[in-house]
């Protein structure tokens, strides 16, 4: 599973890669078959303290798991979305069990 990490109009520092691919990778204990995840982070253009943003998609067989979460820092918002992107995963998984 590959982690790729795209920022608008600023540069990642590489401590902040490394929390990304950390926390997404225990992903692939509630679901074995992900592709691949895709992290968009970008800083919406409003006058709240909580405007960072991240947008996970997470590449499985058959669609994709979509989620965006906006917090005060990235961190925080990466593990929010890995929070919701474990229970859709969990949710999945369950429903594939039941066919």
């Amino acid at each position: 599973m590959k982690v790729n990490v795209q920022a608008v109009n600023f540069n990642v520092d590489r401590k902040l890669v490394d929390f990304i691919n950390v926390r997404l990778e225990k992903l692939e204990q509630y679901f074995d078959k992900i592709i691949d995840i895709d992290v968009n982070l970008h800083v919406e253009n409003t006058s709240e303290k909580e405007n960072k943003c991240a947008d996970v998609i997470v590449k499985i067989p058959g669609d994709d798991i979509v989620v965006k979460k906006v917090a005060k820092t990235f961190e925080e918002a990466v593990d929010l979305a890995g929070d919701a992107a474990e229970r859709l995963l969990v949710k999945r998984k369950e429903k594939m069990k039941s066919h």
